[in-house]
């Protein structure tokens, strides 16, 4: 009986083992390192006027590379924004004057931001406001613009 016990507890040890080996290499694959505290971040702040369907936890990338996430975003009620705070990877330092752009994967695939760095000297601070920013593009308002230019071009024929 005490050869079966001990067969017991290495096999739930084993499973165990092999559960926590399973959820480390989904967050490596997720990427999500630097939402779990694995690396060292920094905060930075950027507001938008509309940021359509972007989530807490999308991507911040840079020239197609993963460098950091969206943390939170919240509304500004003085100046009637939307304020998105970001974690970005600490290996990677932003120029002052770059820009960040609200972009969507393929057509209607899921919204990130996306970091443009500037030229100058003088790097984003820690809690730091990135200022230049570009709101999202929200499909019905294209339709819709679409729609009323036909619908002006129709009435001067």
């Amino acid at each position: 009986m005490n050869r079966n016990f001990s067969v017991d507890i290495m096999v739930g040890l084993f499973v165990v083992l092999g559960f926590c080996a399973l959820v480390f290499l989904a967050m490596r694959a997720g990427n999500m390192n630097a939402a779990i505290g694995l690396t060292d971040t920094y905060a930075v702040k950027a507001r938008f006027d509309n940021i359509g369907g972007l989530k807490p936890r999308a991507a911040v990338r840079s020239a197609g590379v993963v460098v950091g996430r969206v943390t939170a975003i919240r509304f500004n009620d003085k100046t009637y924004q939307a304020e998105v705070l970001m974690a970005l990877d600490g290996r990677y330092r932003f120029p002052k004057d770059s820009s960040a752009k609200i972009m969507t994967s393929g057509l209607l695939g899921e919204q990130y931001i996306g970091l443009e760095p500037g030229g100058d000297a003088a790097m984003v601070e820690p809690d730091g406001l990135i200022s230049m920013t570009q709101s999202a593009v929200v499909l019905e308002n294209l339709i819709g613009q679409f729609l009323y230019g036909k619908a002006a071009e129709g009435d001067r024929k």
